[in-house]
């Protein structure tokens, strides 16, 4: 039961990725020629899709991560297309490993899988055979080639519940886990703040300042940044060459006047039964317990997901709009014949009717219009501007005879003014060198900009001159922060010695039962950690952004036996020291049959697929 649900999951990721690539045109002469294999593993064929499908979702989970597209050239930089390929020989050498042994499964289970999968279910929660035929068009697969996918991977997991059979760890290991987790401390603690400090802050004298600076050079030192000239046109900058009149405005109202007007919506969840008699009984159940309706859900194999129907008004309901819409609050209809059969609508929220004028909509209007027309206007402009720059023209010449406005910056990875703010002209900058051309490149906004490098300047020691209000904020704080641990050691050794911190005019704070995942309230996070750290007995002193910290280790208690939190930790110590074994296992079983197995690549199959993302 275990392996067919992991299976079921595999399949519906698996189907999302090659939807997400539907359009690559991998082995149908998307490059311009047929590439079906990258190499092989001992007899099995490497395909070239599985390759493709992983590569593109690795950029997308990058791009998801860094919150931008991430271009494959980049990609490379950090080693993806390696790591993408190693996976997938080492997944091939597993379909060779299993093809030898003659593992495999029969077409029951292969039936089964297909109607596991979500995205084949049809609005009654069922398997559509017209979902799964359209739905693999789309992602440019046949019936047979999806089927034989889910025969390998299905195969796959019975090798590899077979090799991670029996990987539990040892009670010697959990326990000692375990107890490194759940073990609970005691401790002391108080702050010493500049509010604790007897003398007032003083004001460095011309000499001290002077010296501090000779010896923090690295504070007033500037990074090295890049002398950039470029130019750039945004739809912000043509706005005022544009004229918009009424007539358009309400024109584009009118197009959206759905958008702008809108009648009572609900949010409205449809349940159908396969006939009149099962709806009836739901739908006495739920006179008394409007509550099971999530119950009914469940016990139909359905989620909520499967059913919902989002926002909807009256017209897009039919038949089951009155029942729907009779309703005076939240709540469940009675059962409604629908095309699909006998149903039970829930309906969640109300939404009330909204109108937007065309007085109030005017400005909004206006500034979409502007912003595509001058866009498009830029756009138009965009590849003469390149041609130029190809025929020699200087960013200068192209400023002097354009629209577009010529500025320079001196750019660090921090710098965010102005055209420094859009990732478009960072990304660019970031990598710009004193080789490259100036060229044309997109901005978020539609705008267009093209850079050049004129000068990398090293990192600079600014003259105490130019820092000194700076230099003498910095020299404060290193008087304070030194006066504080100064006071935070003296009352350090007065603890050790037997006296108590409120003795010494200091707040003392008692912390009972702390574990290694809790956080103190308005405390530096090292508190905890250190405390961790210390044997019983033990007074430190912690540096803090704005206060030193004392901290003395008065007891070291095991695991709390009676907190059911506490005692559940031990199982999932257990279960994640067994996945990890059982994955260290199948590394290197992997690893076995993949150097038993002769690898043969393919170089130029492989760098006309990397070609196909440039």
């Amino acid at each position: 039961m275990a392996e067919k649900k992991k299976a079921s999951k595999f399949l519906g990721t698996a189907l999302l990725g090659l939807l997400g690539v539907s359009l690559i045109g991998f082995g149908t002469g998307g490059f311009g020629t047929n590439i079906s294999s990258i190499g092989k593993v001992g007899d099995t064929t490497i395909d070239a899709n599985d390759y493709a499908r992983a590569l593109d979702q690795e950029l997308r989970s990058l791009g998801a991560q860094f919150g931008q597209n991430i271009t494959f050239a980049q990609a490379q930089q950090f080693g993806i297309d390696r790591s993408v390929l190693q996976r997938v020989i080492a997944q091939t050498a597993l379909d060779n490993e299993t093809t030898r042994l003659g593992l495999s499964v029969g077409d029951a289970e292969v039936a089964e899988q297909v109607r596991a999968v979500q995205t084949f279910r049809g609005l009654d929660g069922q398997f559509d055979r017209e979902a799964y035929a359209f739905t693999l068009e789309r992602a440019g697969l046949s019936e047979a080639e999806f089927e034989a996918d889910i025969r390998s991977e299905a195969a796959r997991n019975l090798l590899q519940t077979a090799i991670t059979t029996d990987t539990a760890p040892s009670d010697a290991y959990v326990d000692l886990m375990f107890s490194y987790l759940a073990e609970r401390r005691n401790i002391t603690w108080g702050t010493v703040a500049e509010t604790d400090l007897e003398t007032p802050l003083a004001v460095p004298t011309p000499a001290e300042l002077q010296t501090f600076y000779e010896a923090n050079p690295a504070t007033f030192t500037t990074p090295e940044a890049k002398r950039l000239t470029y130019v750039w046109l945004t739809p912000a900058m043509l706005a005022d060459t544009i004229e918009i009149d009424d007539a358009t405005l309400r024109e584009l109202y009118e197009e959206r006047i759905d958008q702008y007007v809108q009648p009572e919506r609900r949010l409205v969840e449809r349940l159908v039964f396969e006939d009149q008699d099962t709806a009836e009984a739901a739908a006495a159940q739920l006179a008394v317990d409007p509550s099971g309706f999530e119950t009914l859900v469940l016990d139909r194999g359905l989620t909520l997901e499967d059913i919902d129907l989002g926002p909807v008004a009256q017209d897009d309901l039919d038949g089951a709009a009155e029942a729907v819409f009779a309703l005076d609050d939240t709540g469940v209809t009675a059962v409604v014949e629908t095309d699909l059969g006998p149903a039970i609508f829930r309906v969640n929220a109300i939404l009330t009717a909204q109108e937007t004028p065309f007085a109030e909509a005017r400005d909004d209007l206006a500034s979409d219009i502007l912003a595509n027309r001058a866009a498009r206007q830029i756009q138009d402009q965009a590849r003469g501007f390149d041609e130029e720059l190809a025929s020699g023209a200087t960013l200068e010449d192209l400023a002097a005879e354009s629209d577009l406005t010529l500025g320079t910056i001196d750019w660090t990875p921090d710098a965010e003014q102005d055209i420094a703010a859009y990732d478009g002209f960072r990304q660019a900058a970031r990598i710009v060198g004193a080789e490259d051309f100036p060229e044309i490149a997109e901005l978020e906004d539609g705008g267009i900009f093209a850079l050049r490098l004129d000068e990398v300047i090293p990192p600079t020691l600014q003259p105490l001159s130019d820092v000194q209000q700076q230099a003498t904020l910095a020299w404060q704080e290193a008087q304070r922060t030194a006066a504080r641990a100064a006071k935070a050691d003296a009352a350090a050794d007065s603890l050790r010695a037997g006296t108590a911190l409120p003795d010494l005019g200091l707040d003392e704070v008692i912390e009972q039962d702390l574990t290694r995942s809790d956080t103190i309230p308005g405390a530096a996070p090292e508190l905890v950690q250190t405390a961790f750290e210390m044997a019983i007995g033990d007074v430190r002193t912690i540096e803090g952004e704005s206060a030193t910290y004392i901290v003395r280790l008065d007891a070291v208690n095991g695991p709390d036996a009676d907190n059911p939190e506490i005692t559940a930790l031990r199982d999932a110590v257990e279960t994640a020291a067994r996945q990890d074994i059982s994955q260290d296992v199948l590394d290197a079983f992997t690893a076995a049959v993949q150097a038993d197995a002769r690898v043969q690549l393919d170089q130029g199959a492989i760098n006309a697929i990397h070609a196909g993302f440039n």
